[in-house]
């Protein structure tokens, strides 16, 4: 007898991540903790041959918060945010509290700047013309220069889910694009 086949996964039934303590202490999505992380771990370093605990250099954190895509506002703000995770000035940030600002980093960002990102990301598929939707033709293009191969009925069903069902003919405005990428999780 042949085995069974299992069923694919899409992604309504795969599993989430669940947030960890850390990630809920500092109300973040598991998500955004692996964002953090990754960034943090592109400028870690061991804090001793014994030790399992990595640490970032006080001298990275611009580096690792721009890597996140929360650079701080000005070196004022930089410094004060050193200051608050490294007090005893040990020229160290532990991965806790490197996790406390780039929550907070993230979670500052203002509706003002949400809109601003929203509409540069926009504009790149609408090809900077001053469209104000998002067409066949354009998604068309944005595959072309991607090189996906993508079908007809695919970039339709795009559109579609995107405008809330108002028919592929419609295109996508602002508001839906901005919807869309809320709900993927890029913006908060």
């Amino acid at each position: 007898m042949p085995p069974k086949r299992r069923p694919q996964t899409t992604p309504s039934t795969e599993k989430k991540a669940r947030p960890s303590k850390l990630a809920k202490e500092n109300n973040i999505t598991a998500a955004e903790e692996s964002e953090i992380k990754e960034a943090f771990s592109l400028f870690s370093e061991q804090a001793s041959a014994s030790s399992k605990e990595s640490l970032i250099p006080t001298s990275s954190v611009r580096k690792a918060l721009t890597a996140l895509g929360a650079p701080p506002s000005s070196s004022a703000e930089l410094h004060e945010l050193i200051d608050t995770v490294d007090p005893e000035s040990s020229g160290y940030v532990t991965y806790e509290h490197f996790v406390a600002i780039a929550a907070l980093k993230l979670q500052s960002r203002s509706e003002e700047s949400v809109r601003e990102e929203a509409e540069v990301a926009f504009r790149l598929f609408t090809g900077g013309s001053g469209e104000e939707r998002i067409t066949m033709g354009a998604l068309r293009r944005v595959a072309r220069e991607l090189k996906e191969d993508v079908s007809e009925q695919v970039l339709k069903d795009m559109i579609v889910e995107a405008n809330g069902g108002e028919g592929w003919t419609r295109g996508v405005g602002i508001e839906d694009f901005e919807r869309v990428m809320r709900r993927a999780g890029v913006f908060r």
